[in-house]
């Protein structure tokens, strides 16, 4: 199985496409950011987001999207500006024709960490053990890949019947 996770951003959009290799094993198949200019128009952003979004899922025909639910913001402009960068993933993957699934960050945080409290420099220490990786990750990379393998885990046997076919 290979799931697409999705970090959203309207400026910066992580993502990264991991297999399931059965048991606690998942291999990086790609991951990287998709990013706007920062000087471009919320429209311009948003489109330049869908079109790097539909670049990954033509290359990389993932089986499902996992993306992170909606959380409260403090700031309600930043929070409206994350809906729209979530809508376009969303998008994305329907146009696709891909299932999603969504999770909360602390639940995203306890699968890949243990502890739904994890700091970002903690999820990022446990991706690169448990993609085995030596180099750095962009935080916005590291968190797409623990989606995808939050989903993955969150699948527990059902994952397991799916690396067999």
């Amino acid at each position: 199985m290979k799931v697409l996770g999705i970090d959203p951003g309207s400026r910066i959009t992580g993502y990264g496409v991991v297999e399931h290799l059965g048991g606690n094993r998942f291999a990086r198949i790609s991951s990287g950011v998709v990013s706007a200019k920062s000087s471009a128009t919320l429209s311009e952003k948003l489109l330049q987001i869908s079109k790097g979004l539909q670049v990954v899922i033509g290359e990389f025909t993932p089986d499902v999207v996992a993306i992170e639910s909606v959380f409260f913001a403090k700031n309600v402009k930043s929070a409206i500006t994350l809906g729209h960068a979530r809508g376009v993933a969303l998008l994305s993957a329907a146009e696709a024709g891909l299932g999603v699934f969504e999770y909360a960050p602390t639940t995203i945080k306890q699968a890949v960490s243990g502890y739904g409290g994890a700091s970002k420099d903690q999820v990022q220490k446990m991706i690169k053990a448990l993609l085995r990786l030596d180099e750095a990750l962009k935080p916005d990379e590291a968190d797409a890949l623990a989606i995808a393998i939050c989903h993955i885990n969150h699948l527990g046997p059902l994952a397991q019947s799916s690396v067999a076919s």
